[in-house]
């Protein structure tokens, strides 16, 4: 079972960038596909990035989309979210989610394990 961690939330003014971090403690992530959620407050949680497990194929939705990075680092079992031109309909709590298929998937239903969440703030 993964277990996950997310790091490197705050608050930051419009225009400002972040990277989000989540490490993966038990198995590796090299096996499994991982993904960005975020949730605002009223909302429902919302894809915000995902990379394949093998040749780490990426997929934004377009709201991020040229904005937004997500990488993955076998090596040291952590995956990143690089976050750029921030805006304040860019604030939510994020989580970083991981499945046990090769395939990326912009639904939540489809990730097996979830961290526990780091909040961003965009300040306008």
């Amino acid at each position: 079972q993964v277990h996950l961690v997310e790091s490197g939330g705050g608050v930051v003014h419009t225009g400002g960038s972040l990277r989000l971090s989540c490490a993966a403690s038990g198995p590796s992530i090299s096996s499994y596909a991982m993904g960005w959620f975020r949730q605002a407050p009223g909302k429902e949680r919302e894809f915000v990035a995902a990379i394949a497990w093998s040749d780490l194929a990426t997929y934004y939705p377009d709201s991020v989309k040229g904005r937004f990075t997500i990488s993955k680092d076998n090596a040291n079992n952590t995956l990143y979210l690089q976050m750029s031109s921030l805006k304040p309909e860019d604030s939510a709590v994020y989580y970083c989610a991981a499945r046990r298929v090769e395939g990326m998937s912009r639904r939540a239903k489809d990730y097996d394990y979830w961290g526990q969440g780091t909040q961003v703030t965009v300040s306008s």
